[in-house]
């Protein structure tokens, strides 16, 4: 039943309608009249961030964590610039996203006017679609369409950018109904490329399944079907860092992450494997490498519901275009009905050569004398948070490698990270969203010093709406990847790698009204984490980590999945300085 109201009202409605809870926002000019309907009701939270780049990520974080769109609303110009970064962020993770910007009245575009922004031209190669609404009447449809749009295929974030005569203009609001959009991305899978791949599998000697984000995008369902087939088939499974957590990482057929810096029984099986089996994956260059030497023996499988990502830069053999879920289900079905066969006596062989790597320990560290490692600063974290109720983000940097090598996620939505774009300042501000999310969980941003001071200014929003977030920074006084690269690479020139001036991280946290803590020794780690950990309010956490510490495994560039550095040397059959033969 269609009803009169403002295009402010409408705004808000829309919202209500698509359940949304919680929008993270900062008003300006060109959003007052919406910011005035969002005043007038109860049944949504304003998240007032301290940027819009926050309000951007804390929606990510909020997204990821339930599977749900996460909702913006910022204004014109300099409001909807400063979202940029969060969008393009969101688009290469494939994160579900509705933001809506304020733009000048219809009749100023155009004319230079005050906060003015070509916010629809900035934005379209950084969202997966958007509108600029100069009808109130369109808008209701508008936003209805745009959550279709965000979270129907390949999730993305979309963008409404809504002028302020039309948010003040009287319209026709419709509700919403069951979509009759022209955007319906296919879901189910061809049958005869299931069937082709269920062949491949009930012949293959040496398979993998390497599985990606779109696993936790497609539902718990297609986690669950994934562990089933896993299990079923007793094959190795390994995952992209944006797939951590759906397969439990306590499971025996888990591989641990591949990639850049990926475990080298995981890589080692990409390398060797004669069949690959992607699902929800896209090939990215942290994981292929040097594409012509990406897994040079297998026969290829892509499950993806994106067809543009099918051959986009590994060709495969068998393409399914589809959601993972239900291509999942289907081939569950079909092997199921064919015997359940797998070549049992090969797989068991190649299960021994994995077990061989494995057996190299590729993650093993020493903690010797009184700096503590980074590893094992989250060694320690994991084994005193792992039985919580426990949701990490992390920054972007060696921390961010470090926690996906040292933490294990047993189930998916737990594990939010900057993948694609690698946004630093990204893990903070989407704490706050999983806080928001999730108000009785312990969420940790996992950080490095630089990273975390991207966007600190977001402590006092955690401390306006009283999110216990904890803010583990391990702080090396450098920009570790960089100087890492410039060691290994650019031949120990440290352009630029560090900080002449960092602040004392508890003096920050208290003058925020926050905790802070320190702590430089090992022997005192525990006693502090746990300090952390029972602290009920936001927590700044400085562990000071040996500085010049590299993350290892590494695939150095222009390598092969086989060629990898292992605590600083080469894995092509070389010696370590202790002596031992690596390979």
């Amino acid at each position: 039943m269609t009803r009169k109201m403002t295009g402010a009202k409408m705004i808000v409605q829309a919202l209500i309608d698509q359940g949304v809870d919680t929008i993270f926002g900062y008003p300006g000019g060109a959003v007052l009249p919406i910011y005035d309907e969002v005043f007038q009701q109860n049944s949504i939270k304003h998240v007032l961030v301290r940027h819009e780049q926050g309000a951007v990520h804390a929606a990510e974080g909020y997204a990821r964590s339930t599977g749900k769109p996460g909702v913006v609303l910022v204004t014109s110009g300099p409001g909807a610039t400063n979202a940029v970064t969060g969008l393009t962020d969101a688009l290469l993770d494939s994160i579900p996203l509705v933001v809506l910007t304020g733009q000048v009245p219809t009749f100023m575009i155009g004319s230079d006017a005050f906060q003015e922004a070509d916010t629809v031209g900035i934005t379209r190669p950084c969202t997966k679609h958007n509108w600029l609404v100069k009808d109130t009447d369109k808008l209701a449809g508008v936003l209805h369409e745009a959550f279709h749009v965000a979270t129907s295929g390949r999730p993305g974030p979309v963008l409404v950018d809504i002028p302020k005569d039309v948010q003040f203009a009287t319209g026709q609001y419709e509700p919403k109904k069951p979509s009759v959009s022209h955007y319906q991305p296919p879901v189910k899978g061809d049958m005869a490329a299931i069937t082709e791949l269920v062949e491949a599998i009930e012949s293959a000697k040496r398979p993998v399944f390497y599985t990606g984000g779109g696993v936790i995008n497609s539902g718990p369902a297609a986690s669950q079907l994934l562990r089933e087939l896993v299990e079923a088939t007793g094959f190795p499974i390994t995952s992209t860092l944006m797939g951590l957590g759906c397969y439990p990482a306590s499971g025996d057929k888990w591989l641990g992450m591949l990639g850049m810096h990926g475990l080298y029984e995981a890589n080692m099986a990409m390398h060797d494997c004669d069949l690959m089996i992607n699902v929800g994956a896209r090939f990215d260059d942290r994981i292929t490498g040097v594409v012509d030497m990406f897994s040079p023996k297998s026969k290829k499988a892509h499950i993806d519901i994106d067809p543009s990502s099918i051959n986009k830069i590994i060709r495969v053999d068998i393409p399914i275009v589809g959601d993972v879920g239900h291509v999942l289900e289907d081939m569950l079905k079909i092997w199921k009905s064919r015997g359940r066969k797998t070549n049992s006596e090969a797989v068991a062989k190649w299960w021994k050569k994995i077990n061989e790597w494995r057996s190299i320990d590729c993650l093993k560290f020493e903690q010797k004398g009184k700096i503590i490692k980074p590893q094992y600063a989250l060694s320690r974290l994991e084994a005193l948070t792992k039985k919580y109720d426990r949701y990490i983000c992390t920054e972007v940097g060696q921390h961010q490698m470090w926690a996906a090598q040292y933490l294990n996620f047993e189930d998916p939505n737990r594990w939010m990270t900057s993948g694609g774009l690698g946004t630093m300042g990204y893990g903070f501000p989407a704490s706050i969203g999983v806080q928001m999310a999730h108000p009785d969980a312990l969420v940790i941003n996992v950080a490095g010093e630089a990273s975390w001071l991207m966007n600190m200014q977001e402590m006092g929003t955690a401390m306006q709406y009283g999110l216990p977030v904890k803010q583990f920074i391990l702080n090396n006084e450098r920009l570790g990847m960089v100087r890492q690269w410039q060691e290994l690479l650019h031949g120990e020139r440290y352009s630029q790698s560090w900080s002449e001036s960092l602040p004392d991280f508890v003096k920050l946290a208290e003058a925020f009204g926050a905790k802070g803590i320190l702590c430089s020794d090992p022997d005192d780690l525990d006693d502090a984490i746990m300090e952390m950990l029972t602290y009920n309010g936001p927590v700044i956490f400085d562990c000071l980590v040996e500085k010049h510490e590299n993350c290892f495994p590494m695939i150095p560039s222009g390598k092969a999945h086989n060629d990898m550095m292992l605590a600083g040397v080469d894995t092509q059959g070389v010696i370590d300085a202790k002596g031992s033969v690596l390979v």
